[in-house]
């Protein structure tokens, strides 16, 4: 439902992709994103563009400490055992297992955890594994506000990973606005089904349909520790770089 220019969604899976509606308007991204078409209802109208941005590894990082490193039985314990996590330090994962993708796109990019310390355990590895897919969305996020010349004052959410609120609230942590989550956690699916019937049905075009939301996260960290924590992230990023010389 984010049918009006400004209004982004980010899709929690395996990956993670985010769609930033900019109207009638191809915004060509000097930033590393993507343009492309939105959605277009019915062939008498014209269509809406978004920007586009990628994430290689959401979920897939989970699915990797299960069978790779076998610090994590299942993923959804990841919530649980994150939240045992000391604050005694911080961890950074960068899950660059074959590059980083939007806005970086550099192939030869590889995975690194920063930041350990003799107090580190998986707990605090499973917790940075589930940031990480929290500051690459701001990586994106922060790329389309500098297309676009306007910031996000909101964004909605769906898929698999919003189950999870350790997740969630980090996300709104990071980025500094609220986090919608969407109370049907395969939105996608129904978005495209909506839009396929306004298509055909053109005297339905734009009737609203009642949609809910399961859940609003708000910021709880100040700006301060916001910018810290993503200078963190960026020092890591740094350090994936140029790690694949072939």
């Amino acid at each position: 439902m984010c049918l009006h220019k400004g209004q982004a969604k980010a899709t929690y899976g395996t990956g993670c992709f985010v769609l930033y509606n900019t109207g009638d308007i191809r915004v060509n991204s000097s930033r590393g994103l993507l343009t492309t078409v939105a959605y277009q209802l019915g062939s008498m109208n014209p269509p809406s563009y978004a920007l586009e941005g990628s994430v290689a590894v959401a979920g897939a990082a989970l699915g990797w400490l299960k069978d790779n490193i076998e610090i994590l039985d299942n993923a959804k314990d990841s919530q649980n055992l994150a939240e045992k996590a000391t604050d005694n330090g911080s961890v950074i994962f960068v899950p660059a297992f074959s590059g980083l993708y939007a806005p970086y796109w550099r192939q030869d990019a590889r995975g690194v955890i920063c930041g350990i310390t003799e107090d580190t355990n998986s707990n605090h590895i499973v917790k940075a594994a589930l940031e990480a897919v929290c500051y690459q969305v701001r990586d994106i996020l922060d790329a389309m506000n500098e297309d676009c010349g306007f910031p996000l004052h909101l964004l909605k959410v769906d898929g698999g990973m919003t189950s999870n609120a350790l997740v969630m609230q980090t996300q709104a942590d990071l980025i500094g606005i609220d986090v919608i989550k969407a109370d049907f956690t395969e939105s996608t699916a129904l978005g495209a089904a909506l839009v396929a019937y306004w298509g055909v049905d053109g005297t339905n075009q734009g009737v609203p349909i009642p949609m809910t939301s399961g859940f609003t996260y708000q910021p709880r960290i100040s700006e301060d520790e916001r910018d810290m924590r993503y200078k963190q992230w960026k020092m890591a990023v740094d350090r994936s770089l140029g790690w694949d010389q072939n």
